[in-house]
């Protein structure tokens, strides 16, 4: 019971957009369910960082340290400042040069999971979902703490990859419709304006 009331939470946590799911949605769109599927791998490896980092002690010091959180929220700044402008940049090149039927060259699946990983390992909400979240279903009582942040910290990978899956599947139904080429640049240019404005929103944020 304990482990499926943490199933549940975690799934609606993970569902939250954002901007790896932001990013997830935009890959199943441009490259399909499998590319995008297989990108999410990334995100995952990255959160199982951040789990063993918890487990290992390092979490409660990352939430203490104003300056280690800080230089974390302004890296994670850059990368989205980054991949939106690379969307963007990406999606007005092809509107100007690209033929109308052109199908859109997909990445390694390598280029795909680094993206996901690093978006990942770069956003101070996810440091503050295993170093707050997950630990309010600590209990010592049942058992030794470290098991249970690495039990939790799986059970939250099923959660992730779960809610990851549903946002590369609706890009990938947004695929599937076939829309006008004009249309989806102007998602791709909204998926880079809302990354954008996630960079701005982090970057004005307090820790």
């Amino acid at each position: 019971m304990w482990l499926l009331v943490f199933l549940g939470a975690a799934f609606l946590v993970a569902m939250t957009p954002g901007a790896n799911n932001l990013l997830g949605m935009h890959h199943g769109m441009r490259y399909g369910p499998a590319s995008g599927v297989t990108g999410l791998f990334g995100r995952l490896t990255g959160f199982a960082i951040l789990i063993a980092a918890v487990a290992a002690g390092l979490g409660s010091l990352l939430a203490a340290s104003e300056h280690a959180l800080t230089v974390i929220k302004w890296v994670g700044v850059a990368y989205l400042v980054w991949i939106g402008a690379r969307i963007l940049y990406t999606s007005f090149r092809t509107g100007a040069f690209a033929a109308a039927d052109e199908i859109p060259t997909a990445p390694s699946l390598f280029a795909l999971a680094r993206k996901e990983f690093l978006t990942a390992v770069t956003n101070p909400k996810a440091v503050l979902i295993f170093t707050a979240f997950v630990p309010q279903f600590i209990d010592p009582a049942r058992g030794q703490v470290t098991a249970q942040v690495l039990t939790l910290g799986a059970v939250y990978l099923v959660a992730e990859l779960a809610a990851g899956s549903i946002y590369v599947g609706i890009g990938a139904i947004v695929r599937a419709v076939r829309m006008s080429k004009r249309a989806q640049r102007n998602l791709d240019r909204g998926t880079g304006v809302i990354l954008l404005g996630m960079a701005g929103m982090l970057a004005s944020s307090p820790r």
